[in-house]
């Protein structure tokens, strides 16, 4: 870019201003949460696990966020800037796909191992020390990538608008970040999650009404297609059928869709962030969030690329484009920089400040989910099982802390390194999977598969990472004759590096257990964190917070079981005390779901089938026959193409904004009454 559309002050003031801005919203509802709920943060399993009460609603919301990287606004209008509509339409199949299929590991989840804290203590408890530690391995690399990952393509675009220092941007976003989730711990993260997703969905369809509707340049469907033809002439996209923009014919489109399905699925359930909202999430709605959560979450990269990913190839041309006279570098697009050429040339400053604030909240909303999901591997994982195994509740909470600040300083510095060394955005998201897609199918068989062994949950990962950065050397050398950044950022070299990574890693375990096979018993990691009689049978009294202190693992059944499952109160030594609420008679009946499995077990089979389904329409009856069949979008095609993006959008706001307020009226009503007497008590 040229110049800069935006000064230095306005990077500082968003990284900064917004950034503490939320973390004294995140102070304050933190204090009424406290003040005025059954949960206190001061507790271990709510730090945590937030009790494991959240509703679906907000369970969904936090599902879009934590999938909304900088990557899904950045790399989704890449890809639509180089492939046309076939572009976004992959990038939200591709990585839709792993939070449905991931419905089925939640419910597994709830039935086999209900009190864990992390999955990694499923896989100590069922397989042992060593492969622990493997797991352990490819745990921590998955959350140092997309940490990292995050800040780089959020620093690059906000110093390309704004001319702010990259290592700055770097270590400043994730400060205000880090406070807040010290604060509040997982629940405050949701709560971070809604309001970045509010104001995120009103950013996206800002952009899509300007570029569909109002804007001159533009403004409508029609115009839009009129110039993504007019740029297929001069500019025709290699691969695609005759060059369009239009058409889901487009073979390196596909192969970034298969790319982002190994990819995706590597940093979805490697990922603690998403097996700690299946954890904090209640038994009977475990499936509903993340299937709500996936196709809410679609909306995101198709409506906001299939914008300004478009709008960068039609006014590439125009003179308010910040390139003109030239076109974008190669440089510039792998960077991630196509949105924000767009998003300036649209709306000018508008334009830009409305993306880098979309940005920033995206960044921070996923890396609050980072955060916590780091911090409660590095206390459960580390810190409990191998040095303190009788940590007291508020030892942990003060270990999660401070592994919270080390991660945030760990991610910012490896966001240093690879801007140092030269890697972008666009080359960290493609390489990622074949680094870490070994370990995702004997990840999903722990909680799923009886048959997988010890030996092949051990051989699995192992084998993958070592096929899959193999496979992706030799490719690249063969292909270009060199080992380079260029080379190895290639889509054949990492499209060969995915898929050698994931399916070795399956055809090992697979192959491994079947020779050495090992018949699990779930019961085992069902006890998991249950405590012992005694404490189901002490007196309320001895079932406070202060007994918690003796003996830690009777916090997961007192916080996280019954109590908190039900909806009802936990005594809180905090004062004055709130009044008793009504027992709610929908938690009470999941309160109930440990009793009957049958409930568990048709939730099981809605996963199945809403996941299998929702993924077939997804990837294969829509966009393949049209590949197949070369064709090329007509303008009335394409603008229903477009108004389908806009249903979708309003779709996905409803699911991630709307639905968790309604979920809360009940609480929002005990609050309001609870705040009128206090101030009339003080009156």
């Amino acid at each position: 870019m040229s110049s800069t559309m935006l000064p230095q002050g306005a990077g500082y003031g968003v990284v900064i201003g917004v950034g503490f801005f939320f973390t004294l919203v995140m102070m304050g509802l933190t204090w009424i949460q406290n003040r005025y709920s059954r949960f206190d943060t001061k507790t271990s399993e709510e730090f945590n696990t937030a009790s494991r009460s959240v509703k679906p609603g907000l369970i969904a919301a936090g599902i879009v966020s934590a999938w909304t990287w900088a990557a899904t606004l950045l790399q989704s209008a890449t890809v639509g800037y180089r492939y046309g509509v076939a572009g976004p339409f992959w990038y939200a199949a591709g990585a839709t796909v792993q939070i449905l299929m991931f419905a089925i590991l939640a419910c597994k989840t709830k039935m086999n191992a209900p009190r864990c804290h992390t999955y990694l203590e499923i896989i100590y408890v069922r397989y042992g020390k060593a492969a622990h530690m493997v797991f352990l391995f490819f745990a921590l690399v998955t959350n140092i990538l997309v940490g990292s990952q995050l800040l780089l393509g959020g620093s690059a675009v906000v110093t390309a608008l704004t001319g702010m220092n990259v290592y700055a941007a770097v270590f400043l976003i994730p400060t205000g970040v880090c406070t807040y989730v010290v604060l509040g711990g997982l629940r405050a993260t949701f709560l971070c999650d809604y309001s970045h997703g509010l104001v995120l969905m009103i950013i996206i369809l800002y952009f899509m009404f300007d570029a569909y509707t109002s804007n001159p340049t533009i403004g409508s469907p029609s115009a839009m297609y009129d110039l993504l033809e007019k740029a297929a002439v001069t500019r025709p996209v290699p691969g695609n059928h005759q060059g369009s923009y239009v058409t889901l014919k487009s073979n390196f489109a596909l192969i970034f869709g298969v790319i982002q399905l190994c990819s995706g699925s590597g940093t979805v359930f490697l990922d603690q962030a998403y097996w700690q909202r299946a954890i904090a999430s209640r038994p009977t709605t475990a499936v509903k969030a993340y299937v709500m959560g996936g196709l809410a979450w679609f909306a995101i990269p198709f409506g906001f690329a299939t914008t300004l990913g478009l709008a960068a190839v039609a006014l590439a041309d125009h003179p308010q484009f910040p390139t003109y006279p030239n076109l974008p570098t190669e440089s510039d697009i792998s960077a991630g920089l196509a949105s924000a050429f767009s998003a300036s040339a649209l709306l000018g400053t508008h334009g830009a400040v409305a993306l880098l604030l979309s940005l920033f909240l995206a960044v921070t909303s996923c890396a609050s989910a980072e955060l916590i999901a780091v911090s409660s591997i590095l206390t459960f994982d580390l810190y409990k099982t191998y040095f303190k195994p009788e940590a007291s509740p508020g030892r942990l909470i003060f270990v999660s802390k401070i592994c919270i600040c080390i991660f945030g300083l760990t991610m910012s510095i490896f966001a240093v390194i690879w801007n140092a060394i030269g890697v972008d955005l666009g080359w960290l998201f493609l390489v990622m999977g074949l680094l870490i897609g070994g370990a995702v199918f004997p990840a999903a068989f722990a909680i799923t598969w009886t048959g997988q062994s010890t030996a092949g949950a051990i051989a699995g990962p192992v084998a993958g990472l070592c096929a899959g950065i193999t496979a992706w050397l030799v490719t690249a050398n063969s292909l270009f004759g060199e080992l380079t950044i260029a080379s190895t950022g290639h889509e054949y070299s990492t499209l060969a590096g995915n898929m050698a990574a994931v399916f070795t890693g399956l055809i090992v375990t697979v192959l491994v257990s079947i020779v050495k096979p090992q018949n699990f018993d779930w019961e085992v990691t069902r006890s998991i964190n249950s405590p012992p009689v005694n404490a189901l049978e002490s007196t309320p009294e001895e079932s406070s917070e202060t007994s918690l202190e003796v003996k830690p693992e009777t916090a997961g059944k007192v916080q996280g079981d019954e109590k908190d499952l039900s909806g009802d109160e936990m005594p809180v030594p905090s004062a004055p005390l709130p009044p008793p609420k009504p027992k709610d008679d929908e938690a009470q009946a999941d309160a109930d779901l440990e009793e009957h499995p049958s409930k568990l077990r048709r939730a099981l089979v809605t996963a199945y089938i809403s996941a299998c389904l929702l993924t077939f329409i997804m990837d294969f009856l829509v966009p393949i026959p049209m590949f197949l069949s070369h064709y090329i979008f007509s303008k009335g095609f394409f603008t229903a193409w477009v108004v389908i993006s806009f249903i979708w959008v309003f779709a996905s706001t409803f699911i991630s904004c709307v639905l968790p307020i309604l979920e809360t009226s009940g609480f929002l009503k005990r609050f309001v009454v609870q705040v009128w007497n206090d101030i009339g008590k003080k009156a």
